[in-house]
């Protein structure tokens, strides 16, 4: 092993330039994310760093679309014709999110059909949560409030992440989602004030299935959780895992005192010395059975958008087909 390390050829003397001159090149960077500066998409950047990015926007992205899909049979079935417009706006909205999303994580150098084929083949994870059957019509309210309250909460401080591309998306993203959420806890509320003791009755037992996987969403533990550290010394993400959830709970639990609903936790309580409420502890176990694979409705929603990317293989094949034939009349010109 001495006389191995001793000996120091061409190509082991270019592998040691190589690593010095990156060793340079990542403490630079280090400084420029320390100080809050922004990575553009032909900035040098770590490998390590471009991965999370593309694991991470990908992800948001496949969530995005397959959060269409809990809603989008109700689209027919809501109570009203607003109520339909606005659902209809609200799920065009989600693809947009899924388009600007993958978007951002094309200028990383992975294409939008490898992050597709990762995310049918079931390599690619999305949020868990769509992974949860919508019962009755209290559920897309419900949705609207929780689940993309949490998701607000969640993307704000993306807007300052460190890539500029994702930083950029996420600006526009998030005030859509503000209106997603808005329209949920306005038709709860409507519900809840006008609504039959039937209908009450549907909103308080939509809230007891939806509150838990909905802390869920903001991911495990910071101390279990094992790209959050250097995520955050590279400012892709702002805020711990542990921190945003306490911020949806405290943010949240006021708002269902004026809907007059009540969340299933009975350690739940205002802690007046941390100014926090405390809450019970979460279902990890549940957590990453659905994240494996597990949950109610994994199976459906996957066969579902593998069904839709395969169905609209034609269409895929005729843009082509079109951009190709105006390629070659522009150079025939």
């Amino acid at each position: 092993m001495y006389t191995q390390a001793m000996s120091v050829g061409p190509q082991d003397q270019a592998a040691k330039v190589q690593s010095a001159e990156e060793a340079q090149k990542l403490a630079a960077f280090e400084a420029r994310v320390g100080e809050g500066e922004f990575v553009e998409a032909k900035d040098w950047m770590p490998e390590h760093y471009r991965k999370t990015l593309v694991r991470q926007i990908s992800q948001h992205a496949h969530s995005e679309i397959v959060g269409m899909l809990p809603e989008g049979n109700w689209v027919t079935r809501a109570p009203t014709l607003k109520r339909k417009a606005i659902l209809m706006a609200k799920i065009q909205d989600e693809g947009g999110h899924g388009l600007y999303l993958y978007s951002a994580a094309e200028t990383l150098g992975t294409s939008r059909d490898q992050m597709l084929e990762a995310l049918h083949s079931g390599k690619a994870k999305y949020s868990s949560i769509f992974n949860y059957p919508t019962l009755n019509w209290a559920d897309i309210g419900v949705i609207g409030w929780l689940v993309d309250g949490a998701a607000i909460m969640n993307q704000v401080p993306l807007c300052r992440c460190s890539y500029a591309p994702y930083a950029r998306a996420m600006i526009r993203i998030c005030r859509e989602e503000s209106f997603h959420q808005r329209q949920g806890y306005e038709s709860l509320l409507v519900m809840m004030q006008k609504g039959t003791p039937e209908q009450q009755a549907l909103v308080q037992d939509a809230v007891n299935r939806w509150w838990w996987p909905s802390l869920m969403m903001f991911g495990p533990h910071d101390k279990d959780s094992p790209n959050s550290e250097q995520s955050m010394r590279w400012g892709i993400k702002r805020i711990s895992n542990d921190d945003l959830r306490q911020k949806f709970v405290d943010a949240t639990i006021p708002q269902a005192e004026v809907l007059g609903v009540t969340v299933p936790d009975p350690d739940l309580k205002w802690n007046a010395e941390r100014e926090h409420y405390d809450f019970g502890a979460i279902d990890w176990d549940e957590f990453w059975r659905v994240v494996g694979g597990d949950g109610p409705c994994n199976r459906e929603r996957l066969a579902t958008r593998v069904k839709a990317w395969d169905e609209g293989a034609w269409v895929r094949e005729a843009a082509l087909a079109h951009a190709k034939k105006q390629a070659t009349k522009a150079q025939a010109a």
